[in-house]
Formats: structure tokens, C-alpha cells, sequence
């Protein structure tokens, strides 16, 4: 241990979005200087950069959805649209020189650990040697394609929402969606009066709540100007409403979720009055097993004339359209696959190894897990922001960002300081861990028996199954009885997942 001069570390941040962003800022408070920012794309946003479909925002409260040491005055919308999201990301790493400090168009191809540090080469060739790295990569940024049958046959313009064709006007087309989720809910909101027919394709329903959006006018902007305080008031009150209500229905309160339930179903009743097509909108599974979409358009939009809501399934695409189970035939100009994302690839497809060749893949062979969501066995000094179990439900991602980087930079410090040799979870305590994740999920409303993203393979939830205020309470401090205290060259090897008892 050297308790004179702390060891300053070199550390690789892999992606410039939200977290990216937020990390890079950190890091330089802590006075770590040495960082490697890796962006694939071309400028910093992430999720906000890439997503640009008809009608993107946020469906959380714009002055929550802030870094709580930068407020933003200036937002348009209760509900911030994407380009002014993105806008504000791009405006707070350049206020902090994070953008001088990113390799655009550069992205990571491997990264493996020997020697005691991280030997990573990115997609130009570049060779990098670095002593952490921090996956930055976020969840949502790898579209989810259907399996559908002759999907590429189809000869009009297709595409993902992730990837919208601005260069197609839709205005008399014939358009098809398929998938209602959050996103499908926005692009139909928006869409619907310009398509000349829009056909949805809904496998299941979604569960809506309203959500009054406002147009904040000069005025309550220049009341904001210059007042870090009344915004970070302002982000209490909304995280305050949104823990008390909606996180604490989803994880075991039976209060809460009766009146979230009423509300969406009086929602449901109130807007639809066709009690045929109320009657194909409504749920079979319990309010929030699916992530709750909150908008006050799309029910509005989906009773337009020019619009059919189409519930029988897929069978096959072929070169006209889309044909359904019942033998007909929907042809269409463009057909747009709101399909989501694979929400469980995190930083792959880099090729990760660990300590003793310990690939990714083998890691993760029989189930995608973390310790605390953060550190993965086997893969000292490497952090996974945003990972497994964490409490991704409708909360805004930042606050989640921020505590997980509160308590990666606690772990580096360890190490500065030589308390920790090297910053790696046990195996024992990432299954204690899980385990513990496991006992709550039976209160949570995520095993009500629907299909989502919130699942893995196993049909387990991969969220935090307990309240906001817990996860925070327990992320506050690192427990160092749950790392290796020893050099890695004292320990054995870690084991892949599927070999472990």
C-alpha cells in the first residue's frame, strides 16, 4: 500500500451519450485527467442522436431529466423533444471540454485484460493500454429486427425507427407500423395526419397513461436563468412524485398500483368510446408488467379515420406489403418496424476478455449478471454502466447514471489509495447478489405473465426488483468485503458463470 502518493490511473470511457458524458465529467473532478473517450458516431448524444423518428421525446419530466450539477433553463416542453435533449448534451460536453476529449468514428473492437491492465484496439487499429474502463454503452442502441418471414422482400421504403428515412415524404403514402410501444406511440401520434393510410400492427396492447405536457413561455424560463436551485427543486419534485407513485406500484405496493391501474383503465374508457376497438386496445395483463407509455395523442391518433388497427398476426411480408393470418393482404408504400431494441447486448459485440482469458460470451453463458449491476467477476478494473437489474423502469436514466458513477469513482479511489489492489467483485458475492434480486421479484408486477423487454431469455425480470430509495441507500458505499483484496496474480482464475456452483 502506498499511502503517500495515490496511483492515478489512465481510464477508457467506451461511448459518448448520457453517461458517457457524465462519467468523462467525474473523472476530472476526482482529478483523473488521463481519460480515452471511444465514440463510434460522428458527435456525442447516444440514444438522442440516433433517434430522430416523428414525435421523439421523453416521457420523463424534462427538469428531471437533467444532471443535477446542470440544470437547463431553456427547455421547450415539460416533455423535451429529442433534438432539444440532444441539444443539451451537446451544449454540456462542451461546456466541460468533454468533446475535445472524444475520438469520434472511432469505435472499440476488443479489449482485453493482461498484465494487470486493459489492452484495447478500436476500430481504426489504434492500440490502447489503460488501467480502467468504463462501458458507457448504454442499453437502447441496438435496433431489434422481427423474425418475420420474407421481411426483406418487401420493395418499398423500409426501416427502424432508430434508423428514420428522413429523405421519405409520407405525406398520401400508405404506411405500416409494426409494434405499439413507446416509441410506435409517438411516430403514430405524429404521423397520423400526414400518412394518406396508416395500418398499426399490434401483437399486444399497451397500458396508457396521460401525462399533461406544458410549453414553458419566456417567462418560466427567465424565472429559471441563473437559478440552480429552484431547477434542482423543480427535479425533486418530479423524481419525489414519480418514486412515491409509479416505482413504488411496480415493486410490491398494492395502494399504489390499484390507483395507477384506475387510472390508466379510466384513461382507456374515457378516450375510446368504440367499445369494439376499446375492447382491441385493452391489456390481459396487469398496469406497468409492460413499461407504461404516457402519452395524451396516441388514442386520439389510432381513432382517426385514415387509420386501422390491425390485431390479427404477421404471417409473411412479401413484396406488396404485409399479409395476416387471416389471408389478407395489406400492401403499403413504407413499412416502419417500431420493433424496440436488444436491451441485453450492453458493450458487445466488443471482444471482451478478462482475467485468464475469460471471454464475455463464456462470462455470460448461461445468464447476463452483474454485481450491483456494475461489476462483472473475472473483468478486474471494468465497469458496466447502466447493466443488469439496474432500475430502468420509467425513471430517468441520468439519475440512475449519476449514482453509478458516484460509486465507480468510491471503487477507483480504493485503488488510488491501495486499499483495493485492483478493483474486482467475487464471484461468491455477485451470486449472493442475485439471489437477493431474486427474492424480490416475486412482489414485483413485471412477473404478471406479459412478454417485454424488462425479461431476459429466462423470462426473469432484469430490473431492480425493490424501491428507488433502497437501490440508492445500498450504492452509497461499496462493501470491499464483496472485491478481492489480493493482486490478481494471487487469485485463481474466475470461472465462466456456467461452471459455477
Amino acid at each position: 500500500m502506498n499511502n503517500e502518493i495515490p496511483r492515478n490511473p489512465s481510464v477508457a470511457v467506451i461511448g459518448a451519450g448520457m453517461t458517457g458524458i457524465l462519467m468523462a465529467i467525474k473523472l476530472r473532478e476526482a482529478g483523473i485527467d488521463d481519460i480515452t473517450i471511444l465514440e463510434k458516431a460522428d458527435r456525442v448524444g447516444g440514444t438522442w442522436r440516433e433517434n430522430t423518428y416523428p414525435g421523439v421525446a421523453c416521457d420523463i419530466p424534462a427538469h428531471m431529466y437533467t444532471y443535477s450539477f446542470r440544470g437547463n433553463p431553456e427547455w421547450n416542453h415539460r416533455l423535451a423533444h429529442g433534438g432539444e435533449i440532444q441539444a443539451y448534451f451537446e451544449q454540456v460536453a462542451g461546456e466541460n471540454g468533454v468533446t475535445d476529449q472524444v475520438r469520434f468514428n472511432e469505435s472499440l473492437d476488443e479489449c482485453h485484460y493482461r498484465d494487470g491492465r486493459w489492452h484495447l484496439t478500436t476500430s481504426k487499429g489504434n492500440a490502447l493500454v489503460v488501467d480502467f474502463v468504463v462501458a458507457a454503452t448504454g442499453i437502447l442502441h441496438h435496433p431489434a429486427y422481427p423474425d418475420i418471414r420474407g421481411l426483406d422482400s418487401f420493395r418499398g421504403a423500409m426501416w427502424h425507427t432508430a434508423r428514420w428515412n428522413h429523405d421519405v415524404d409520407l405525406r398520401g403514402k400508405r404506411v405500416g407500423i409494426i409494434g405499439t410501444g413507446s416509441t410506435a406511440a409517438q411516430v403514430i401520434s405524429e404521423i397520423a395526419g400526414t400518412a394518406g393510410h396508416l395500418t398499426v400492427f399490434q401483437r399486444t396492447p399497451q397500458w396508457i397513461s396521460p401525462l399533461p405536457d406544458k410549453t414553458y413561455s419566456e417567462r418560466d424560463k427567465a424565472a429559471l436563468r441563473g437559478n440552480q436551485k429552484r431547477m434542482d427543486t423543480l427535479r425533486e419534485r418530479y423524481a419525489f412524485v414519480i418514486r412515491n407513485t409509479f416505482s413504488k406500484a411496480v415493486t410490491g405496493s398494492k395502494l399504489n398500483h390499484a390507483w395507477i391501474s384506475w387510472l390508466v383503465k379510466r384513461n382507456l374508457r374515457r378516450s375510446v368510446r368504440d367499445p369494439e376497438l376499446r375492447a382491441k386496445l385493452t391489456p390481459d395483463y396487469p398496469v406497468g408488467c409492460k413499461r407504461l407509455i404516457f402519452s395524451n395523442t396516441f388514442y386520439d391518433a389510432i381513432q382517426r379515420d385514415n387509420v386501422h388497427l390491425e390485431t390479427n398476426g404477421i404471417d409473411h411480408i412479401d413484396e406488396r406489403g404485409v399479409a395476416t393470418v387471416d389471408g389478407a393482404s395489406h400492401d403499403l408504400d413504407v413499412l416502419v418496424l417500431a420493433t424496440g431494441f436488444s436491451p441485453f447486448n450492453f458493450m458487445r459485440p466488443m471482444n471482451l476478455t478478462g482475467r485468464g482469458g475469460l471471454s464475455i460470451e463464456e462470462a455470460w453463458s448461461r445468464k447476463v449478471q452483474a454485481y450491483r449491476s456494475v461489476c462483472l467477476p473475472g473483468f478486474p478494473n471494468f465497469f458496466l454502466m447502466l447493466g443488469p437489474n439496474t432500475p430502468i423502469g420509467n425513471y430517468s436514466f441520468i439519475a440512475m447514471s449519476e449514482v453509478q458513477s458516484r460509486y465507480v469513482l468510491k471503487l477507483i479511489d480504493h485503488w488510488r489509495q491501495g486499499t483495493l489492489e485492483t478493483v474486482e467483485s467475487t464471484e461468491e458475492a455477485k451470486v449472493r447478489f442475485n439471489s437477493y434480486l431474486r427474492e424480490g421479484m416475486a412482489n414485483t408486477v413485471w412477473v404478471g405473465g406479459c412478454q417485454s423487454w424488462y425479461l431476459d431469455e429466462d423470462g426473469d425480470p432484469a430490473l431492480w426488483p425493490y424501491s428507488w430509495t433502497q437501490w440508492e441507500r445500498e450504492m452509497a458505499e461499496p462493501d470491499l468485503d464483496d472485491f478481492h483484496r489480493r493482486a490478481p496474480a494471487e487469485i485463481e482464475p474466475a470461472k465462466p458463470e456456467k461452471e459455477a456452483a
